[in-house]
């Protein structure tokens, strides 16, 4: 088969992906910022994996759909992680614990915030992991800020977690506060009520793989989840399991379902 994929760089789990399927015997382009145009020679591709959620290369996700070529995983999936408030809700409606959010313009929330809100942490709405996340602590703080609109959400103290998942498999790592996904980081064996996160997440959207990123409470214990992910570079995946090729096995399957349903 002929496969795209749409990403930032060709290098890093990008790379790993291309060599895997190439191995396997497809012809596999890479389509990053010095390359992509969005028109019609892009149709030459059996289908798309879309390996970033930049919006340049969601564009080009779209136009694909619109031109019934699958992209995996679908941009609606890559859309809900990257947009801060569509992913809230997604998990909202997955009845999993969120942090407390705010949501307004600077001044709206300095006159209605109170002392007893802090601390908060600040994210950008389009994005996700720790990228421009920034801890409030004070009033003052807004002043570090250069959105017009913010997406604040209440700083739980306690235990962080990084959670990968590929299939039905779990990886459970322990993490610094805000650290992001390179980092070094404790290996948890099992944990149950993580699992169950997990599970319910990815089943409620029929996820192939992704991550969570949770905090366990210090004072209440309990647990709240704080970030999602679509394609994570998995680099603390610390099983047996080899996950570039099972998530490449996984894509494969998708795709042949797609297209059976098609046929």
């Amino acid at each position: 088969m002929k496969i795209g994929i749409l990403s930032k760089r060709t290098g890093n789990f990008t790379g790993k992906i291309k060599l895997y399927l190439e191995k396997k015997g497809h012809a596999v382009n890479i389509y990053t910022a010095s390359n992509l145009c969005i028109n019609d020679a892009l149709l030459v591709n059996d289908f798309y994996i879309l390996k970033s959620k930049h919006l340049f290369y969601l564009y080009a996700g779209y136009f694909l759909e619109a031109n019934n070529v699958p992209v995996i995983p679908s941009t609606d999936i890559s859309y809900r992680h990257k947009n801060r408030i569509e992913s809230y809700f997604s998990i909202k409606n997955t009845n999993l614990l969120l942090p407390n959010v705010f949501m307004g313009t600077i001044d709206t929330l300095k006159n209605q915030l109170k002392k007893t809100d802090l601390p908060l942490i600040s994210k950008p709405i389009l994005g996700s992991g720790s990228k421009g996340v920034k801890v409030i602590n004070s009033f003052q703080d807004f002043n570090t800020i250069d959105e017009e609109s913010f997406y604040l959400e209440k700083f739980i103290e306690g235990t962080h977690y990084l959670v990968y998942f590929i299939a039905n498999e779990i990886c459970i790592c322990e993490k610094k506060p805000l650290a992001n996904e390179h980092n070094k980081v404790k290996i948890i064996h099992s944990d149950g009520e993580i699992e169950e996160y997990i599970m319910k997440w990815k089943n409620k959207y029929n996820l192939l793989f992704g991550h969570l990123d949770l905090v366990r409470d210090n004072n209440t214990d309990k647990l709240y989840v704080v970030d999602a992910g679509t394609f994570p570079e998995f680099s603390n995946w610390k099983h047996n399991t080899d996950p570039v090729s099972k998530i490449c096995n996984l894509i494969l399957d998708k795709y042949q379902q797609i297209k059976n349903k098609t046929a």
